[in-house]
C-alpha cells in the first residue's frame, strides 16, 4: 500500500513535468495534444469521421501551420505572440473513449463465439 502511494506520487510528478515539456513543444507550433494522434488508428479514424466539420477544419489548419512553421524554422510566437492556445483541450478524445468502450462491450458479448 505504501509502495503504491509512493509510486503514484512519483508518476504524478513525472507526468506533470512531461506535460509541461510537451506543452512547450506544442505551443511552439500551435498544435494540440489531440493533433498528435495517429489517424490510421481505427478508433481515431472513426472519431474523426464522426467529428464536426469545424473540428476537422481546425485540426487540418493547425497541422498545416505546424508543417509550415517547421519548414521555415520559426515558432508560432514569432508571428502571434499573444495567441491563446488550448493545448490539452479534448474535442475528439471523448468519442475515442466511447468507441473503445463500444468495441470492448462487443468483444465481451461475442466472447462465447470464440470457444
Amino acid at each position: 500500500m505504501a509502495l503504491r502511494m509512493i509510486t503514484d506520487k512519483v508518476m504524478g510528478f513525472a507526468a506533470k513535468q512531461y506535460q509541461t515539456v510537451l506543452g512547450n513543444q506544442l505551443s511552439q507550433y500551435g498544435l494540440r495534444y489531440e493533433d498528435l494522434l495517429i489517424e490510421e488508428n481505427r478508433e481515431v479514424k472513426e472519431a474523426l469521421e464522426l467529428a464536426d466539420a469545424d473540428v476537422l477544419t481546425a485540426r487540418t489548419r493547425r497541422l498545416k501551420r505546424a508543417i509550415d512553421l517547421n519548414y521555415k524554422r520559426k515558432s508560432l510566437q514569432d508571428y502571434a505572440p499573444n495567441m491563446d492556445l488550448e493545448l490539452f483541450k479534448q474535442e475528439i478524445y471523448p468519442d475515442i473513449e466511447k468507441i473503445r468502450a463500444r468495441d470492448n462491450e462487443y468483444a465481451q458479448l461475442n466472447a462465447h463465439n470464440k470457444q
